[in-house]
This record gives C-alpha cells, structure tokens and sequence, in this order.
C-alpha cells in the first residue's frame, strides 16, 4: 500500500528556511513522480515542485523557483522540500503525493498535510 507522510511544518520568520519532509512506505521511489504541494486558506492546491527517477520529468512552479528544491536520502525512502527566503504569502497547508511514473500524470496518492506558517 502507497503510503506518503508529510512533517516538518512550523512557525517561521520572513526570510527563514524550513525542511519539510515526506516518508514514503509501500512502493519503490524510483518508479513513481513525486511533488510537493500546497493549499493556502481559501485559494485553490497549488502544484510547488515534482521529480521523477522514472522518466526525468520535473516541474517547479514560478512562485517558488529559486527558493524551494526537491531532495531525497540516500535510501530514497524519505524526499524533503527546502524552502529558503520564506514569505508570509508560503503559509500553508502543504502536501506531498505520488504517481506512478511520471510528473505529466495526475497524483493518486497523497499524504496528510502539515501546516507552515511564516510570519512577517
């Protein structure tokens, strides 16, 4: 069974850095895209970030370019997401997923949220 569980929210200063991480139990890292994404109150989920081993696809939305990266451990069983330069407008809901193969596929599998809020 696909399981995504997401942790490291918190309470950060404009301008901080925070790492968010997502376990990944059930299924092999490699053969499925992962992204990270987020939902701030009353707006729509917005897709931040998303790497495939399977088929090199990766995607980084413009609001966060530059300022938030994609990472894994070496056992690729856990994929971080830094955020640096963090502004009050990153507060959010943030979620990680999966699907199997690659990022130009719609998310089946995703993982609770864990809330980030930065503060000015």
């Amino acid at each position: 069974e696909v399981q995504l569980q997401a942790s490291g929210g918190g309470l950060v200063q404009a301008g901080g850095s925070l790492r968010l991480s997502c376990a990944a139990s059930g299924f092999k890292i490699d053969d499925y895209a992962i992204g990270w994404f987020r939902q701030a109150p009353g707006k729509e989920r917005e897709e931040l970030s998303c790497i495939s081993s399977s088929d090199g696809s990766t995607y980084t939305a413009d609001s966060v370019r530059g300022r938030f990266t994609i990472s894994s451990d070496i056992a690729k069983t856990t994929l971080y997401l830094h955020m640096n330069s963090m502004k009050p407008e990153d507060t959010a809901v943030y979620y990680c997923a999966a699907v199997e193969y690659s990022c130009h596929y719609d998310f089946g599998y995703w993982g609770q949220g864990t809330l980030v809020t930065v503060s000015s």
